[in-house]
């Protein structure tokens, strides 16, 4: 049986949490109140992407500003090229579970 990984309540709207799933750092993201799971590293040197800001569906990397839209994964901005692995998310009353 799955176990959780967050309430819903402790990811608000426009905001992002990172969770830990088997071994995997994600980062889940509240877009107009839709949750969204991505890799917490940054495709282009390997940083968090947790440290940086939620901005509608983008994330930047605080290390050298690529953006990525938390929504498709897809790498907006320059340095990065490649995208973000992006996981499915199931919400279950207020438990959020995330498919790595």
């Amino acid at each position: 049986m799955a176990t959780p990984v967050a309430k819903r309540s402790d990811i608000p709207l426009g905001a992002a949490k990172k969770v830990v799933v088997d071994g995997t750092e994600v980062l889940l993201c509240n877009v107009d109140g839709e949750l969204y799971a991505v890799e917490d590293v940054c495709t282009h040197d390997g940083g968090p992407l947790d440290q940086g800001e939620l901005q509608g569906c983008k994330i930047m990397c605080p290390r050298h500003g690529a953006l990525f839209d938390v929504t498709t994964g897809r790498a907006l901005t320059l340095p990065a090229v490649v995208p973000l692995p992006t996981y499915d998310v199931r919400v279950e009353g207020e438990d959020v579970f995330v498919d790595v």
